[in-house]
């Protein structure tokens, strides 16, 4: 009897240690409105974070419509977290944070598929933790993952990507905080130029401002 009430004290030591916060995933909520937006059309290169004109709540600064952007929908764009515990945690030390999900359709777009997700490496009921929302372009179905989708596509210009604006969340879900709802930015994906492009954009400037020289 004694060494079953031992390993039952073992057991729920070892769960209270790797258990894991939680965390609503959404970016239509009562605490804030905001939308992921496609590609821009004319400039696919262009990457915006932050509040838009109309249709964010709070309303922005940022005219993503006449940036030739349109929103995303659709579960081929897949979106994810990344966090660290701890506030304003350098972008470089955010982590992927379990599963992904997609993004709604027709009248819902822009929306993330919502759902409550179980962090990784940020415990229950963390006072402060700093979250970031990654989203990407998987309709190939070759990248499931964020890190597949950044180090095999998005970096070598084979497919759109962007962040959002950092965010430190306060109160993370566990025993005795519910699920935090989050005020996330706006953004938009986009496709980083592979480097022949610059190169090519800097002969190109190079030109024109001798061009104007010799006249």
């Amino acid at each position: 009897m004694k060494k079953l009430i031992l390993a039952a004290f073992a057991l729920t030591t070892a769960a209270s240690v790797f258990a894991q916060g939680t965390i609503w995933i959404n970016n239509r909520s009562t605490a804030g409105t905001s939308h992921i937006w496609g590609p821009s059309s004319i400039t696919p290169s262009l990457s915006l974070q932050g509040q838009a004109l109309t249709g964010d709540t709070p309303a922005g600064t940022i005219d993503y419509v006449s940036a030739g952007m349109s929103l995303l929908q659709g579960a081929n764009y897949r979106v994810m977290l990344l966090g660290a515990v701890g506030a304003n945690a350098p972008e470089a030390s955010l982590i992927p944070q379990t599963i992904t999900t997609g993004m709604r359709t027709g009248t819902g777009a822009g929306f993330i598929s919502q759902l409550t997700t179980t962090l990784f490496a940020i415990p229950l009921d963390a006072p402060v933790a700093t979250m970031q929302l990654v989203a990407w372009d998987n309709s190939s179905g070759l990248y499931p993952t964020w890190n597949q989708a950044l180090l095999d596509a998005w970096q070598g210009g084979l497919v759109a990507a962007g962040k959002s604006l950092p965010v430190n969340v306060l109160a993370i879900g566990g025993e005795y905080n519910t699920p935090p709802q989050v005020t996330w930015s706006s953004f938009n994906i986009y496709f980083i130029p592979e480097p022949g492009s610059f190169a090519l954009l800097g002969l190109g400037a190079a030109a024109m401002l001798i061009f104007r020289r010799r006249k």
